[in-house]
């Protein structure tokens, strides 16, 4: 079949993207689902920003690549036997997840090896490519999802049925932002009832970040970003104290914790620097967890003998150290019990062919989640 779709053909183009147009909007040719995949029509895919460092480069794949990894949609197709049917619900997470590997036989999904290798060949699970362009000699796929797109083929490993009585613009939110911000706070930092909580970047993975450690019983949270807003809207979702990124961020965070620093710190900006802070901001005996993703040339230095003398524990935390299949219906289900307003992070509905500026919105900081919606 032949279906629309954003295509980013060369990293590294100048901002504003409104001008420099780096993803064009085109109809490719899709090959039908095989054995273990699902044909999916999209109905909505959030703007991260994974997806604007792929586009500006600081987070390198291979091109050219249909881009977007957060989407929910509805299944259209399957092939062949299948655990999932034709009009199934469904939200698309960024990590296949085998099953059957080391990383997965020990409960760690976001580790999956095969899973892991695909992305980074730009392949399905099966290690094929579904997306035929007659402009290009290979079109790859972006994190096995491609989200920017009407249709899509994905790996059943990509996919988790959801409750089809959520809007889809909601759904799409939970394969990336509330998975890797949630997940984090209770999965990679396992917040107690009580800690003292900093969140260093408010986007659309901080934010919900923040919602999880107000679901986990956090005592006082402190949140750090360079927008105004951003703060103002953390403070109505839970956050105790707000600090704008221009001031003495460490400094001012471990005032706002009574002068030692945080039980937990979460870094969701994919800086090196401001992981430093965060690593600073974070009290003797802490833990500071980090879910961004900086240049893979970006080195981190910190004191050595802090983490033995002060017993620090400094971990990252990929896709929220979650299960897709287990953890979305959760998150979902808390929802829907009001424990988790996930509805407060979407700023903005736009179109597909609005995406160029919407990266420039993204770039400037301004909103939380964008989506797409088909």
């Amino acid at each position: 079949m032949r279906t629309r779709a954003a295509v980013l053909r060369e990293m590294g183009l100048p901002a504003p993207y409104a001008t420099s147009a780096p993803l064009t909007v085109t109809e490719l040719e899709l090959a039908p689902p095989g054995p273990g995949e699902l044909l999916v029509r999209v109905h909505a895919a959030g703007l991260c920003h994974s997806d604007l460092s792929v586009i500006d480069g600081s987070r390198p794949r291979v091109m050219p690549m249909a881009l977007g990894h957060e989407a929910a949609g509805e299944v259209v197709a399957v092939g062949g036997r299948s655990a999932f049917s034709v009009g199934d619900h469904v939200a698309l997470a960024f990590v296949p997840v085998c099953g059957a590997c080391g990383p997965c036989q020990d409960g760690r999904a976001a580790l999956c090896e095969p899973g892991a290798a695909a992305n980074a060949a730009g392949t399905l699970l099966s290690g094929e490519r579904r997306w035929v362009s007659p402009e290009d000699d290979v079109m790859h796929h972006h994190l096995g999802v491609s989200a920017f797109a009407e249709h899509v083929v994905v790996s059943e490993r990509s996919a988790v049925r959801i409750d089809p009585a959520l809007p889809y613009d909601l759904g799409a939110l939970f394969g990336c932002a509330v998975l890797t911000g949630v997940g984090a706070a209770v999965y990679g930092a396992q917040i107690r009832p009580g800690d003292s909580v900093a969140v260093f970047g408010l986007g659309g993975v901080g934010l919900a970040a923040l919602l999880g450690a107000v679901l986990c019983g956090a005592g006082r949270i402190v949140v750090v970003d360079r927008v105004q807003e951003k703060l103002d809207l953390a403070r109505t979702l839970g956050a105790d104290a707000a600090v704008l990124a221009d001031e003495d961020v460490v400094a001012a965070v471990r005032d706002a914790t009574g002068g030692t620093g945080a039980d937990v710190v979460l870094e969701t900006v994919g800086n090196a620097d401001v992981l430093g802070q965060a690593y600073a901001a974070t009290r003797r005996g802490g833990t500071t967890v980090t879910v961004g993703l900086p240049h893979p040339d970006r080195m981190l230095t910190i004191p050595a003998v802090s983490l033995v003398a002060e017993e620090r524990t400094l971990k990252g935390s990929y896709l929220g150290s979650c299960v897709p299949a287990r953890d979305i219906p959760r998150f979902i289900a808390l929802h829907r019990a009001g424990r988790l307003p996930v509805e407060q992070l979407l700023t903005h509905r736009i179109g597909l062919d609005e995406l160029n500026p919407a990266f420039d919105r993204l770039a400037r900081g301004e909103g939380v989640r964008q989506v797409v919606v088909l």
